[in-house]
């Protein structure tokens, strides 16, 4: 069975990547998930049990540097691609810079093409989030004289004639971020995925509530692939216990509307004993909904931007942040250079995904750091850090 290459990243006022989406729209809902409801179309148990596994894998790679680490990595040759001598033109075909997470995640890619004095020239192009403008851009790219070309696509299925026609013209092409429907470039990079990441937070919370404890589920947006896994993953696993689901509502990544439905369900409710999210930049909303109530806040699942983190630090709280860590963005970079250099990838180059919890949150605190900035960059030994990303 061939894997749809659809392992997508999204966020930002998504909080993980400002997406949009090529897939139908599904309404919010409320109820209790049981272990005889219908699974969510979106639900494959061979990729769920693969992602979930991958956490426990041991990375491949240079101790310290996650962006360079692989897990269980097949290779590919690479050697018709080598071009001696270096004088790269890397060429960069990126989605969007409409959000925190990707606007962290491209300083720290422009940062690394700084320590590779192979690469004389970086060509980007913004997308604005517009699929009929990232086709053309791509289209450019193919004419610029390119050494290889990365891609963040915009969405799946309507980039994927974009990027198969990219390879044809015989310049390596290196997908990452969010995936796309073909398997012809020569790498394609991405963390562990969504089902690790909603998996997460779900098994944080059936640990920490007792059965019958009213969960509240926080979700962005319907229909992106890789916050569909998410919800998929904690449907799954909330449907195996005696938690009760009060809602499941999607906050379009808005704090006001976040807390505004907090509220709600508190009001409503009377008590609320988890909070459950697809994608962490509302959570200090989510938690301030109920100091506003002048109620404890619960167990909670937010992400490793610094406003969360420094909350969970400084109140103490009950929580958990599953990560897609900003250092990604490194990775095509050290991908271009090992590929142009002959040197093999692998094919599909899975990172490490890391968790925050309470046992090492404190690590992860930077106060000198804007709230919105995304502590899994990786950049924090990179030349001039924190400059750029302040």
């Amino acid at each position: 069975m061939t894997r749809r290459w659809a392992l997508v990243a999204a966020a930002g006022m998504l909080a993980l990547a400002g997406c949009s989406s090529d897939l139908p729209d599904e309404p919010s809902s409320g109820g209790s998930p049981s272990s005889d409801s219908p699974k969510s179309e979106f639900f494959d148990q061979a990729e769920y049990d693969r992602q979930l596994a991958f956490r426990n894998a041991t990375p491949q790679g240079p101790n310290g540097k996650p962006w360079e680490q692989m897990l269980e990595p097949q290779m590919a040759d690479t050697a018709k691609f080598a071009k001696p001598g270096g004088k790269y033109t890397l060429c960069f075909s990126n989605a969007a810079v409409n959000n925190p997470w990707r606007q962290v995640g491209f300083k720290t890619m422009q940062q690394e093409v700084k320590l590779h004095p192979e690469i004389t020239d970086f060509v980007v192009l913004d997308a604005e989030a517009k699929d009929d403008k990232q086709v053309s851009d791509i289209q450019s790219l193919s004419g610029r004289n390119c050494s290889a070309i990365i891609i963040s696509p915009n969405t799946t299925a309507t980039l994927t004639p974009a990027v198969e026609q990219a390879c044809g013209t015989g310049v390596p092409v290196i997908v990452f971020d969010r995936g796309v429907n073909t398997t012809c470039p020569v790498t394609f990079i991405h963390p562990i995925g969504g089902f690790a990441f909603g998996a997460d937070g779900a098994e944080f919370l059936k640990e920490k509530v007792k059965p019958g404890g009213k969960i509240l589920a926080l979700r962005i947006l319907p229909g992106v692939d890789v916050l569909e896994q998410r919800w998929a993953a904690a449907n799954e696993i909330f449907g195996g216990t005696e938690l009760d689901v009060v809602g499941v509502e999607f906050t379009d990544g808005d704090a006001a509307k976040t807390k505004s439905i907090v509220s709600d369900y508190i009001q409503r409710e009377g008590k609320i004993d988890g909070v459950w999210m697809d994608a962490g930049a509302t959570a200090v909303a989510a938690a301030e909904a109920f100091q506003d109530a002048g109620v404890d806040v619960p167990a909670i699942v937010g992400e490793d931007q610094q406003d969360f983190l420094r909350l969970w630090v400084d109140e103490g709280l009950n929580a958990i942040a599953p990560t897609y860590p900003t250092y990604q963005w490194r990775t095509p970079v050290v991908a271009a250079v090992k590929i142009l250099k002959g040197e093999q990838v692998p094919k599909e180059w899975v990172l490490p995904q890391p968790r925050i919890t309470s046992d090492n949150v404190r690590e992860y605190v930077k106060q000198d750091m804007p709230p919105l900035h995304y502590a899994m960059c990786g950049c924090e030994g990179m030349p001039g850090y924190p400059g750029p990303w302040k």
